[in-house]
C-alpha cells in the first residue's frame, strides 16, 4: 500500500511496530491522532485498553519535527471517566465547511465531541446511525467519505429521517455531489476511502480493490471528475474490520522549509 501511494506522489510516513506492546490494532492510526490546519495536533481517547497502548511519541515529534506544529491537545486522560471520542473513525471531518459528522455510538461521546470541536473549531453534526442487521455504526467512516467535491455516504444508515434529509442537505449545499452507497457497498468498504493530494496538487482517492469493485459505473464517474481512484488490494487486513481509510492518519499541517 505504501508502495502504491508513494508511486503516485503521495508523500507516506511508515512507522514499524513489531508488536512489543501487544497491540493488534496498530495499523489503523487514525484512531489515536489527528491533524489540523493551524498547527494542531489532537490526541485522543480510546476505548480499548490495546489500543490505548497504540499511542507513540515517536510519530508526535516526527510530525513537530517535519511540520509545523503550534499545539498538541491531549484528549487521552477522559479514558479514566469512560469518555471515548476515536478520533477520524468516530469523526468524519468535512476541512472546508468545518463540520464534524458523527454517529453517535461508546466510541464517540457527546462531551468529548463538543469539547473537540470547540478547540478545533468544528461544528458537530451527530446522527444515531444502523445497518441493515440495526446495529449501531461504531465508526462513521466507514460508512461516510467526504472529498474536495463530491460526498460518498450510506444515507440509509442515518435513522433519524429528518436528521438524513438535513445531512443530505448540508452536503449538497458545500457544492458537493453526493454519492449514495448502499448497504451492500458498506459492506464492501466503499465507505472507507480518503482523498489525498500528491505532490502535483492532483486529488487521489485511496480506497480497497474491494471497495472499487462495488462502485457502480455512475459514481466512478462522479469521482473521477475531481480525483484519480486509486485502489489497493489489502484482503488480509480487512478481516480485522478496517479498510484503506482507516490504515491513513491524513497530514494537515505545513511543511517545515528549513
Amino acid at each position: 500500500m505504501v508502495d502504491k501511494l508513494e508511486s503516485n506522489g503521495v508523500r507516506v510516513h511508515v512507522f514499524n511496530d513489531y508488536g512489543e506492546n501487544e497491540t493488534p490494532d496498530s495499523v489503523f492510526p487514525n484512531n489515536w491522532f489527528s491533524t489540523h490546519s493551524g498547527g494542531n495536533i489532537a490526541i485522543h481517547s480510546m476505548y480499548s485498553p490495546s489500543r490505548r497502548r497504540e499511542r507513540r511519541s515517536d510519530v508526535i515529534e516526527l510530525l513537530k519535527r517535519e511540520y509545523r506544529v503550534q499545539s498538541v491537545v491531549d484528549f487521552s486522560g477522559l479514558e479514566w471517566d469512560d469518555i471515548f471520542l476515536e478520533g477520524t473513525g468516530a469523526m468524519v471531518l468535512d476541512h472546508i465547511e468545518r463540520v464534524a459528522y458523527t454517529a453517535k455510538s461508546n466510541r464517540a461521546n457527546d462531551i468529548c465531541l463538543e469539547r473537540f470541536c470547540t478547540m478545533f473549531g468544528y461544528e458537530p453534526m451527530a446522527f444515531e446511525s444502523a445497518d441493515k442487521n440495526g446495529t449501531p455504526i461504531y465508526h462513521t467512516n466507514v460508512m461516510m467519505a467526504i472529498g474536495t467535491d463530491y460526498a460518498m455516504v450510506c444515507l440509509d444508515m442515518i435513522v433519524d429521517l429528518e436528521r438524513r434529509a438535513e445531512i443530505k442537505l448540508r452536503l449538497e449545499e458545500s457544492g458537493r455531489e453526493v454519492i449514495d452507497l448502499s448497504f451492500e457497498q458498506i459492506d464492501q468498504f466503499a465507505g472507507n476511502a480518503l482523498e489525498l493530494t500528491n505532490a502535483d496538487g492532483k486529488s487521489v482517492l485511496a480506497l480497497s480493490q474491494k471497495a472499487y469493485d462495488v462502485l457502480t459505473a455512475a459514481q466512478i464517474t462522479t469521482i473521477e471528475k475531481s480525483a484519480m481512484l486509486l485502489p489497493i488490494s489489502i484482503p488480509t487486513i480487512e478481516l480485522a474490520g478496517g479498510s484503506v481509510r482507516c490504515m491513513l492518519a491524513g497530514v494537515h499541517l505545513k511543511r517545515r522549509t528549513k
